[in-house]
């Protein structure tokens, strides 16, 4: 395989197990579909609205921002909501 220098710990660590074929099929494949269909609609599903007001300055961040990612401005605010409320949003460490 390929080396690629760019993944992340999890990332090199799920690779690793592939190669050395650590992997087990499932037994009932479809029941396991289905739930992973199921969760993923429960987790993509965007049933509640927010309205709040910040500074134009930092709307005009947060809109280059996504620019710079590819994605709509409301969906970087989403996503940062989701890691802050899942404790995987951390501050940067000053040197």
């Amino acid at each position: 395989m390929k080396k690629v220098n760019y993944l992340d710990g999890e990332e090199k660590k799920l690779i690793m197990s592939l190669e050395k074929d650590n992997w087990k099929p499932t037994k009932d494949i479809e029941s396991w579909k289905t739930l992973l269909s199921q969760t993923a609609t429960n987790t993509l599903t965007k049933d509640q609205r927010m309205n709040i007001r910040i500074t134009k300055h930092d709307l005009d961040g947060v809109k280059l921002r996504a620019a710079e990612e590819g994605l709509p401005y409301q969906t970087l605010v989403a996503s940062i909501i989701h890691k802050y409320v899942t404790g995987r949003l951390t501050e940067k460490q000053n040197s």
